[in-house]
C-alpha cells in the first residue's frame, strides 16, 4: 500500500511514458505501437504493477515520507518541472521557500531521501522492465 501511494504521488505513469519516449526502437512504427500501448494503460494499472517491485526496493517508512514529500507544494513543483519542463542536460530543481527548506532539512526526510535516491536507479529499471512486458503484450 505504501509503495502504491508513493507511485501515485510521484505520478509513475508519466515516468513510464518518459521511459518509453527515451527508449530506442528498431523502427518508427515500433515506437508508435509501443506509445499507443502505453497511452492505453490506466495510471492505476501502472501503480499496481510497479508497487510489488518498488516495495522490495524501499521501506514502508521511506515510501510514506516520500509520498508526503511529493504531495507537498515543493514536491508538486518538482514533478511539474520533471515531467512538463523543457528538456535539459542536468536536473534544475525549483528554489524552495523558507518553509519548504525547513521541511527538507527534517531528519526523517533526509534519511528517506537518501534511501530513495539510492533506490531510484532500480525503480527506473523496474519501470523499463514493465515497459518491456507491456511491449510484449503481457
Amino acid at each position: 500500500k505504501a509503495a502504491h501511494d508513493l507511485l501515485q504521488s510521484m505520478q509513475a505513469e508519466k515516468l513510464l511514458r518518459m521511459t518509453a519516449g527515451m527508449s530506442k526502437f528498431p523502427s518508427p512504427a515500433q515506437r508508435e505501437l509501443t506509445m499507443a500501448k502505453v497511452e492505453k494503460l490506466t495510471p492505476e494499472m501502472v501503480y499496481t504493477r510497479l508497487s510489488a517491485p518498488v516495495s522490495r526496493l524501499v521501506s514502508a517508512e521511506t515510501a510514506a515520507e516520500m509520498t508526503r514529500y511529493y504531495q507537498s507544494s515543493y514536491g508538486q513543483k518538482l514533478l511539474k518541472e520533471t515531467y512538463n519542463g523543457a528538456p535539459r542536460m542536468y536536473a534544475a530543481d525549483p528554489t524552495p521557500t523558507p518553509a519548504e527548506k525547513a521541511e527538507l532539512k527534517k531528519p526523517a526526510f533526509v534519511k528517506a531521501n537518501q534511501e530513495f535516491k539510492a533506490a531510484e536507479p532500480a525503480i527506473r529499471h523496474e519501470v523499463f522492465v514493465l515497459l518491456t512486458e507491456i511491449n510484449k503484450g503481457k
